[in-house]
């Protein structure tokens, strides 16, 4: 198939679910009844020439802070646009404070993490730099492009905030009081995860983070360090060694599945 057809077949696709669903964007002013938001460069053209909306068309906005809204296209060129809020549909809502800290992996796999992280329900993605992190240099504004995607698509009402990549060592050194830490352990001395967050059900209105390490696993002072933690709570995902993508998948899925029914 030419790649021409299957530009083609992917936006008729994506405006198929928009009809469906309607179209769902993220944006940055504050939303209140008549307030008239800004939209950038790439919402315009995204509405305008992927989505055929026009004037007067009804969209969904969130910024994280005012809840959902209804509004209408009050303004569409072909670099800038603006849409004005008509109507509340959904308030904002707590959400867990949940943290993704992982080492870097190759573009396509990161991005896919990211994406899915925030379907999962993280509230920070904290990219760090282990001993045997092979990928050296993280792209911070791509993936807060792919985050913004993946929350208009899984209707959040909040964007995961994707922190500036960090050496482990400094995040552990500034590591928040008060703030549970769930490590991925590849070396098995840990509880099975279902098991090990099952007994801390009672921490699960705290701050958590989930800790994922590289291909290579972590280095021996390494763990040494995070097992050094006050709140730590080092788990194991199975038999099977897992990629670095879905063990952080697996880790957040669990979380979800056995915390925050109880949050």
């Amino acid at each position: 198939m030419r790649g021409s057809d299957q530009g083609d077949k992917l936006h008729a696709g994506r405006r198929e679910a928009a009809v469906q669903i309607g179209v769902r964007l993220h944006v940055e002013g504050d939303l209140a009844a008549g307030a008239e938001v800004p939209l950038d460069p790439a919402q315009a053209h995204y509405l305008r020439n992927v989505m055929r909306r026009g004037l007067g068309d009804a969209v969904r906005v969130f910024n994280g802070r005012d809840g959902e809204w209804r509004a209408v296209i009050s303004a569409l060129g072909k670099a800038k646009g603006a849409v004005t809020a008509e109507a509340q549909t959904r308030l904002q809502a707590a959400e867990a404070d949940l943290w993704l800290l992982a080492a870097p992996i190759k573009r396509t796999a990161i991005d896919f993490v990211a994406a899915k992280a925030t379907e999962l329900g993280v509230s920070a993605i904290q990219p760090v730099f282990t001993r045997r992190t092979a990928v050296t240099r993280v792209n911070a504004d791509r993936l807060r492009a792919n985050v913004i995607e993946a929350a208009e698509q899984c209707e959040r009402l909040t964007v995961p905030e994707v922190l500036a990549a960090r050496p482990l060592a400094d995040v552990l050194a500034a590591w928040p009081p008060g703030r549970r830490l769930l490590f991925a352990d590849e070396t098995r001395d840990g509880k099975p995860i279902a098991e090990a967050l099952a007994a801390e059900r009672t921490h699960a209105h705290e701050p958590w983070a989930i800790l994922i390490g590289p291909e290579g696993g972590f280095a021996p002072e390494e763990l040494t360090r995070i097992r050094a933690l006050a709140a730590v709570l080092p788990v194991s995902l199975g038999a099977r060694l897992l990629r670095a993508d879905t063990a952080a998948l697996a880790a957040l899925a669990v979380w979800q599945a056995v915390m925050a029914s109880n949050a």
